[in-house]
């Protein structure tokens, strides 16, 4: 099994300007030298988290809008894949909608399950109701959005006769500098309890809010030692390479795994 190569992408957002946006991450990811599998970019990379509800219907696009077009683009044009989130509108319901596309133009996609109750996502947007499940070079990720990461239940990895669920756990986020605290401590965490690498890609600057974000974006082992972190406040873009086989020695050495307690999630 191959080593996986990973891009994160820690920068700035320009508020509601698709555009700019675009542009933006168009010259980053053009700037990336080194090959890589993987190319990650912070939540809502198009628009930045703006879910004021006068404005929710002109900044949320279909699933053949341009920013997946601009999605797709980018996979195909670096032969890797690429994912991020954006907010879709289905009919007359609304997702915050994480899409991973494939190079050879397939995508999956998984809507965020926990929505932050402290703003108007919750009201506003459709909850997510299953995880998804992606295989990627031999490897299975699982993805999650900012808030989901406070919430270990529905993060938790399982092993089955098959093997573990996933091996990579990430989080695109727009995580504010007021709770980064909280983040440097979770994403790690999270890679513990899971024994997974888990990655936190996260914003920078002041959003449309007036709300500081430092970034922080975070790299982990399944040992929760931070291969990688981003300097605060400063637009990063790092590729870092994930050993497979340090992985399955770490996961064959320490059974905890076959100790984790079995559950299942009840919908309300």
């Amino acid at each position: 099994m191959k080593d996986l190569r990973v891009t994160v992408i820690q920068t700035k957002l320009f508020w509601e300007d698709k555009e700019k946006n675009l542009d933006h991450f168009r010259k980053l990811v053009s700037g990336i030298r080194e090959k890589t599998d993987l190319i990650l970019l912070p939540e809502t990379f198009n628009t930045g988290f703006s879910i004021h509800p006068e404005r929710i219907g002109q900044i949320a696009e279909a699933m053949e809008g341009p920013s997946m077009d601009f999605l797709k683009q980018l996979s195909r044009e670096t032969s890797a894949a690429v994912c991020s989130t954006l907010f879709i509108r289905e009919d007359t319901q609304f997702a915050n909608r994480f899409v991973f596309y494939y190079p050879d133009g397939r995508y999956a996609t998984y809507d965020k399950r926990h929505l932050f109750r402290l703003s108007e996502e919750g009201r506003i947007f459709r909850k997510g109701t299953s995880k998804a499940a992606i295989s990627y070079h031999g490897w299975n990720l699982s993805p999650m959005i900012c808030y989901d990461l406070r919430f270990p239940v529905w993060n938790k990895n399982i092993l089955t006769d098959r093997g573990y669920a996933y091996d990579i756990l990430i989080f695109v986020a727009n995580w504010p500098a007021v709770r980064s605290q909280a983040w440097k401590i979770l994403i790690p965490a999270r890679a513990i309890e899971n024994m997974a690498y888990t990655i936190g890609v996260n914003r920078i600057g002041k959003d449309g809010n007036g709300k500081e974000h430092t970034g922080d974006s975070i790299v982990a082992d399944p040992q929760g030692n931070v291969l990688f972190q981003a300097p605060e406040s400063t637009e990063t873009v790092q590729t870092i390479t994930l050993s497979y086989m340090d992985m399955v020695k770490f996961r064959d050495s320490m059974g905890f795994a076959k100790d984790w307690d079995q559950f299942t999630i009840r919908e309300e």
